[in-house]
């Protein structure tokens, strides 16, 4: 089944339940301004507040356009008002279109459905390229200076996960919730086999000690 990607600025996406039609399941998730929580996979959508706390919805928008994970999301600025200047200012920082606040999970699926029919919605970059590292997300395959990596679905989504948030130490609560991996809850001594296998996958491609444990934190992929 596809999974669609709905971001919401907004503190009410977390009571909204997934959704599931014609094949594809539609999972929201809390976007704050420090970018996603989770992988962003399938078509994206974003929705950005006009009014944020932590800053404004326009300089947002222009974040996640400078964003390689979310520059090509589709980005829909939920405005305060009719005022017309505000659309325009919201179209100029780079959201596709706008409506009108406030927002609720039907308005959301309905807006998502109604806009593109699904072979027109615009997906996440489908290359990540770090050093000599590349991971194509339309082939499910890392390579290492041009060498294959041998992974699993897991290895290969957490590897994807560390690389779009390097230089960061993520617990095993972090990875979990990161790879959606929250409802059946799973133990977190699971990310500890992830991480052995995704460390074998990467010595035997020569990518040497990128994946680094920090003691009772987590783990964190060095960038440099």
């Amino acid at each position: 089944m596809e999974t669609v990607t709905i971001f919401l600025t907004s503190e009410d996406v977390e009571t909204f339940e997934d959704f599931e039609h014609d094949g594809r399941r539609y999972v929201f998730e809390r976007l704050s301004a420090d970018g996603p929580a989770r992988l962003a996979e399938g078509p994206v959508w974003i929705f950005v507040d006009w009014v944020m706390h932590e800053l404004s919805g326009l300089e947002m928008c222009r974040r996640l356009r400078a964003d390689r994970r979310l520059g090509e999301a589709h980005v829909t600025m939920v405005l305060e008002g009719e005022a017309e200047d505000e659309r325009r200012r919201a179209l100029r920082a780079g959201a596709d279109d706008y409506v009108a606040a406030p927002l609720d999970r039907t308005k959301v699926l309905d807006r998502v459905l109604a806009v593109h029919a699904p072979e027109g919605q615009r997906r996440v970059t489908q290359m990540i390229v770090e050093g000599d590292l590349a991971i194509d997300l339309g082939a499910l395959q890392a390579r290492w200076k041009a060498k294959p990596l041998a992974l699993q679905p897991n290895e290969f989504r957490l590897l994807r996960f560390l690389v779009e948030n390097p230089d960061r130490v993520l617990s095993r609560g972090a990875l979990i919730a990161g790879l959606g991996k929250l409802d059946p809850p799973i133990d977190e001594r699971t990310v500890d086999v992830w991480i052995g296998r995704l460390r074998r996958a990467l010595k035997a491609a020569g990518a040497g000690h990128k994946l680094r444990t920090v003691r009772s934190m987590g783990y964190v992929w060095d960038s440099d």
